[in-house]
């Protein structure tokens, strides 16, 4: 499922694509590299246990699950949850990712030498 969203994203970026994951172990298995590979996908090489400087896991993410969980009806299955994270990630305001200051963030990245940055 994943690779149909892979496979868009290249094609709306185009020849400079490269993919970006969490480097998690799962990820890491032959079978996903061999996939990659066989879809002609450069698969950008990200160092273990390294700091998350994407702007969407120290906001985004809790934004967005703010919202869900406080909707009058929690979902009720995983296709009723699909459609209301897709709804209220159309809502969220890009100034939610705008405000995360990523010189700070890199900063403090450096100091803590590749550390946990706090959020």
């Amino acid at each position: 499922m994943i690779l149909n969203h892979v496979r868009l994203f290249r094609g709306a970026v185009g020849d400079k694509f490269v993919f970006m994951d969490d480097n998690a172990t799962c990820h890491q298995t032959l079978a996903v590299q061999e996939c990659l590979d066989s879809e002609g996908i450069q698969h950008l090489v990200w160092p273990e246990h390294s700091p998350d400087l994407n702007p969407i896991e120290n906001c985004g993410w809790d934004a967005l699950g703010r919202q869900v969980a406080g909707r009058n009806y929690p979902p009720p299955n995983k296709n009723t949850l699909i459609r209301a994270l897709t709804e209220e990630w159309d809502k969220l305001p890009q100034q939610l990712l705008d405000k995360q200051s990523m010189v700070r963030r890199v900063e403090c990245c450096i100091t803590l030498h590749g550390g946990h940055i706090p959020y």
